[in-house]
């Protein structure tokens, strides 16, 4: 037992965790794991249903991916087609791709191929995490490095659960309704149903004004400047699902 200790202590990063408060602390971190394991750069996603159209950019919760590429990326491919994406609802490994190793070898997988191509990296590991209420996310870490080895992926395995625990109760949890009100919240939940403001108004009861003056509101708490920008950055926040 006192060996077990002595290596649970040795993650000298859980000092960090235990100081961090907002999503900067949490970048910092993550962007450090990345770097310390050989990757260049890290994403936290944000599963939703897997046959709800889903966009790199709007599942993203913190990144620090090059400015552009997330946006670049959905302008020419669809997340949901790719085989990386769906893998996410077949299992929940861990998981290594390598661009240049399309036929599995070293216990990497072919399947996520096309997204790294695409993306333009040489490899990628994706990490299943969840919230304690169930919510999904993947780690994604990327870069153009070696395949990681068998203890370095378990450890950075275990690095990731722990960072993302502590940002998922300090950072998203806290931020869950970002001040919207019951009936903003409702609202809010038609739009992203596709309803019109006329459909809404009739469905819960009030003018169509008041409709568009509560998503007005909800622009602003939201700090977005369309219905799109709204309804992603909603999901994101799990503000709706």
């Amino acid at each position: 037992m006192a060996v077990l200790n002595q290596h649970f202590r040795r993650y000298d990063f859980e000092g960090d965790l235990e100081k961090a408060l907002n999503r900067v602390d949490f970048f910092r971190i993550f962007h450090t794991m990345a770097l310390r394991y050989g990757f260049e750069h890290f994403g936290v996603l944000q599963l939703a249903n897997e046959h709800e159209t889903s966009t790199l950019a709007a599942r993203l919760v913190l990144h620090d991916l090059p400015a552009g590429l997330a946006e670049t990326y959905d302008k020419r491919h669809r997340l949901n087609d790719s085989a990386l994406f769906r893998s996410f609802y077949k299992s929940t490994i861990s998981t290594v791709w390598q661009a240049s190793d399309h036929d599995g070898h070293n216990g990497s997988s072919a399947e996520g191929a096309d997204f790294i191509d695409q993306i333009g990296f040489d490899m990628a590991l994706s990490i299943p995490v969840h919230s304690v209420a169930g919510t999904r996310y993947i780690v994604l870490f990327l870069g153009d490095g070696d395949d990681i080895g068998r203890t370095e992926h378990f450890e950075i395995c275990y690095e990731a659960n722990c960072a993302f625990d502590y940002f998922h109760r300090q950072v998203l949890a806290n931020k869950a309704g970002m001040g919207l009100t019951p009936r903003e919240t409702e609202i809010l939940r038609w739009i992203s149903y596709g309803k019109t403001a006329s459909e809404i108004a009739l469905i819960v009861s009030v003018s169509e004004h008041t409709v568009n003056s509560h998503t007005a509101t909800i622009l602003k708490k939201l700090d977005v400047v369309n219905r799109t920008q709204m309804v992603a950055k909603a999901i994101r926040e799990q503000i709706i699902q």
